[in-house]
């Protein structure tokens, strides 16, 4: 019996070696596999946006968190990258704006959610509002501590409206991080995504772990279950981010609709 990935990567309580390869090893067999996967899972999404046009209530939501140069955005590319840009909506939040500020802290999230025959992206999300704002104690723990029970409130009534929910964390090892970030120095084609705070917030490293812990620990339900995927290596993360959606999908089973009256 094969083990589905989603299975293999599903948070249990403990976190893999970043640069472990779960469910499939060497780096050739990997990036064949996701390149032989593209088709479907291109295949798989078109099928969700034509069911969500002519009716259908189904629609996927891919969160992805992790630390500094993990690789979210590589992710949108080479995985998102692979699908019809017409049926995405990828939203990618950073610092709220005052306008944002000026609501709570869910309403932009929900501003960007997938409606039906989407596939939305979130590229950091929510979950900064109990990450950053916890370890740099932009508001009082009384106020982030109550935010697990409502982003848990939020996905369940999300998940009850027809948005299967695929939230991935990208384990990297800080020596990873210091690499990637000293790369992006290095290369004028990626220094300009290095911010004035990157560095210093390295040194923020455990507690953001720790902030981590909480997360995946007190987020992790049925409905919106946390995936952990080890992110040293970016073409394990290519392959293990595409058979999660990919899964994901294939559960929904939808065949192509057929417009009424022909």
């Amino acid at each position: 019996m094969t083990i589905s990935v989603r299975d293999l990567l599903r948070y249990d309580g403990t976190l893999p070696d970043p640069r472990d390869t779960p469910g499939v090893k060497g780096r050739t067999k990997a990036e064949t596999q996701t390149a032989l996967l593209a088709p479907e899972l291109a295949d798989l999404q078109e099928r969700v946006y034509a069911n969500g046009k002519l009716g259908g209530t189904n629609r996927v939501l891919l969160v992805l968190q992790g630390m500094d140069a993990s690789g979210k955005d590589g992710t949108v590319k080479h995985v998102v990258g692979q699908v019809n840009p017409a049926g995405c909506r990828i939203t990618s939040f950073g610092r709220p704006t005052k306008d944002e500020l000026a609501h709570d802290f869910l309403w932009r999230i929900t501003n960007a959610a997938p409606s039906a025959g989407q596939l939305g992206v979130f590229n950091r999300s929510h979950y900064e509002d109990v990450l950053i704002v916890r370890v740099h104690e932009y508001v009082p723990r009384a106020v982030w501590g109550r935010r697990f029970a409502r982003i848990n409130a939020w996905e369940k009534r999300q998940a009850a409206a027809g948005t299967s929910i695929v939230k991935v964390f990208l384990h990297m090892s800080r020596d990873e991080q210091k690499q990637r970030l000293l790369d992006r120095i290095e290369d004028p084609a990626k220094h300009w995504k290095v911010g004035t705070a990157d560095i210093p917030e390295r040194h923020r490293w455990d507690d953001y772990q720790t902030a981590y812990a909480d997360v995946l620990t007190k987020c992790s339900t049925d409905v919106a279950p946390w995936y952990v995927v080890p992110a040293d290596r970016k073409w394990y993360r290519n392959w293990a981010v595409s058979n999660l959606l990919a899964e994901t999908l294939r559960d929904l089973d939808l065949t192509w609709p057929t417009p009424e009256g022909v």
